[in-house]
């Protein structure tokens, strides 16, 4: 039988009415709003139903089919653990899912507002009922374990089932909590305010907020990289592009309510730290002279508020490491900067073994952040300056590079290339255009290598696959991310529209990149030709894990000459010397153990609750850092160590990888002699 959505909603309020009882009658329970949709947004999403359907690279059908991949987004998008709807909810809800292709064309969305306040009802009554559970002290002595990811599970079918997922998860909390010295009164009182602070925003909900949730999962049912930023995300953005933020230089996104670092922007405050990777979450933000404040559930607009300030200003982050396994908090101070891209320069230096057969000999390093405005005039300056050098070899660093500009990624190609195609861009209506380098000089002729890693996207893939099809120089690292699409930004507002509120912008992909070769980045992105050992598996992570990623396809090659400077039994060499020097190298020892240990986690969806058995894991990981500190303190002929805090702070970790990468470039020159550091 099918129901009214309003009646549902009645109704379900009534089942989860005893959990609302147990809260502490001194903290009034705010009320949650009533979301309607609003005039612009009938507007705003006719003109999106039109932009996507019309001029998107993807062709697909509006129908009754993508009407269900909609709701199943949508619905993922609001429970993504599964840890709010019942499956009778599902069931209810589920009336709708062939209604979103008729709702976005014609502009008609109460449903989905509907299905959004049901949502808010169901997050208010668990996190009550977790406030609930925090009037008694937790025992961490059993044996008992969180469940953490529960995409594939079932959805939960009684509200006794949920209950007992919502009693492990406030235990994962507190015991985390505990493993960061707090005692249980300060947990309890920290707790409470992260769910109270969860309800009231709950009730701070906006139909902005709606309308945003529902055009995404609209977006992405299309493709991976299309979206809709409503007015306040539009200029958020807006403001980035222009260069005008001041804060710490990160890209954040949300997850299971946690913010979640997704990127750094290279040059900035967080990735100066050395200590803020991609995948850390962001658990409590503090101000200079007070105290942190516990910012898990909180909405990332309000999280990035609190982290953005002036320049000049401190702000600590308390972070949970993504590479951790101990789940051990760790607090990072960054001093907020301008952040403008065009001032991140590719720098350069001279590198020079200290060891090994290799010793005392010069290679240039130059490390190229981001393909910005400008960039291939730094690099012209940066090769100038290692040519004074007497450099034997160059190494061209794109580690963590996720793009940017395509006219700086074409004129660097041609700093190492005679004029020619560089890549080729297929847009809707299968027009191909051929991108050239029109220079003939070449400003460097000699041993040429690119590194590049799983971060490693977009302009980088297209300089790094144009040197590799001219078999100009050799790719060494890991498969590249594989974003090889391309985005148009545009606002959904006209001139016209004097009277009409801001509809915000739309991001859509009009376009693909390829090699000149014929095949195309997407997906695949670039193969190295010498693979590194490394723990990311390409379905993990990159453009290949991105739901409804366009795919990996071919069209015909570009008129090119290969130049022959990379002979294939020249590669089948240097790879034979790479595997048996990591072999046997201490370093690569390390990398080799921690990939195994990741591998043979990586499968596991539970922690356990067990306040023993997660202290000794972080033991564990202990004494392996202190290990493996004290040996190279050992190889460098230093005194070993008795804590991981008396370690010497001149003491870095190495670059293993860099340093390989010049065994393998000196190992080229050695096989190929005729090569010359020149310029014509």
């Amino acid at each position: 039988m099918k129901f009214p959505v309003r009646s549902i909603l009645l109704s379900s309020v009534l089942v989860f009415s005893h959990l609302v009882q147990a809260v502490d009658a001194t903290e009034e329970i705010p009320e949650l709003p009533k979301l309607n949709q609003e005039s612009q947004h009938s507007l705003a999403s006719k003109r999106i139903y039109h932009a996507f359907t019309r001029e998107h690279y993807k062709r697909f059908s509006v129908d009754d089919d993508f009407s269900q991949k909609v709701f199943d987004r949508y619905i993922k998008q609001l429970d993504y653990n599964k840890q709010f709807f019942l499956a009778s909810d599902i069931a209810e809800l589920s009336v709708h899912k062939n209604k979103f292709d008729e709702a976005f064309y014609r502009g008609e969305l109460d449903f989905v507002y509907q299905i959004y306040e049901r949502n808010l009802v169901r997050r208010k009554e668990m996190f009550t009922y977790a406030i609930s559970l925090l009037d008694k002290e937790m025992d961490f002595t059993k044996d008992d374990n969180y469940y953490y990811d529960r995409e594939d599970i079932e959805w939960p079918t009684s509200v006794d089932e949920l209950k007992e997922y919502w009693r492990t998860r406030v235990k994962y909390d507190a015991l985390n909590l505990k493993l960061a010295g707090k005692e249980w009164p300060k947990i309890q009182e920290v707790l409470t305010k992260r769910y109270n602070m969860a309800i009231k925003r709950l009730s701070q909900s906006q139909s902005e907020d709606v309308f945003q949730t529902a055009m995404n999962a609209f977006a992405r049912s299309i493709e991976a990289h299309t979206s809709y930023l409503s007015p306040r995300s539009a200029d958020r953005f807006n403001q980035q592009i222009n260069l005008e933020l001041e804060g710490i230089g990160a890209v954040l996104y949300t997850e299971d309510d946690h913010t979640v670092i997704r990127e750094l922007v290279p040059g900035a405050p967080a990735e100066r730290s050395e200590k803020i990777k991609p995948k850390d979450k962001i658990v409590g933000v503090a101000q200079t002279g007070e105290e942190f404040i516990d910012v898990v559930g909180w909405r990332l607009d309000d999280v990035v508020d609190l982290i953005k300030g002036p320049k000049g200003t401190q702000v600590r982050l308390q972070l949970l490491k993504g590479d951790s396994a101990d789940n051990q908090t760790v607090v990072v101070p960054l001093v907020r900067d301008k952040i403008r891209l065009e001032d991140q320069a590719a720098s350069s230096k001279v590198y020079v073994p200290d060891a090994g057969p290799y010793q005392g000999r010069k290679l240039g390093v130059i490390e190229i952040s981001s393909f910005y405005n400008g960039l291939t005039r730094d690099v012209i300056k940066e090769i100038n300056s290692l040519q004074a050098e007497n450099v034997e070899g160059l190494v061209v660093d794109l580690r963590g590079n996720g793009g940017g500009s395509l006219p700086e990624s074409i004129s660097l190609t041609g700093l190492f290339i005679e004029k020619g195609p560089v890549v080729q861009v297929r847009s809707v209506g299968n027009r191909v255009n051929v991108h050239s380098d029109q220079d003939a000089s070449v400003l460097y002729k000699g041993p040429l290598i690119v590194m590049v890693d799983r971060y490693s996207a977009s302009a980088s893939e297209i300089f790094s696959a144009a040197i590799q099809d001219y078999e100009r120089g050799i790719v060494v690292g890991e498969q590249t991310f594989g974003k090889g699409t391309v985005q148009a930004a545009r606002p959904l507002t006209k001139q016209l529209d004097f009277l009409v509120k801001p509809l915000g912008n739309i991001h859509y992909t009009f376009a693909k990149f390829y090699r000149i070769n014929g095949g195309s980045t997407q997906h695949k992105g670039v193969v190295p030709d010498i693979n590194f050992p490394s723990a990311i598996n390409a379905e993990e992570w990159g453009e290949s894990h991105e739901e409804n990623a366009l795919p990996w396809d071919k069209i015909k090659s570009a008129n090119y000459r290969e130049l022959d400077a990379v002979d294939p039994t020249i590669i089948d060499k240097l790879t034979t010397n790479h595997l048996a020097r990591i072999k046997t190298s201490a370093e690569f020892g390390y990398i080799f153990d921690d990939i195994k240990e990741y591998k043979d986690t990586k499968d596991k969806k539970f922690e356990s609750l067990k306040e023993s058995v997660r202290l000794a894991e972080k033991e564990k990981n202990k004494a392996k850092n202190l290990q493996r500190t004290n040996e190279r303190l050992v190889r460098l002929g230093k005194a070993k160590v008795e804590s991981i805090d008396d370690v010497p702070e001149d003491l870095e970790e190495p670059d293993v990888y860099l340093d390989e990468t010049a065994n393998i470039l000196f190992d080229y020159i050695g096989q190929s002699p005729s090569h010359k550091l020149a310029k014509s």
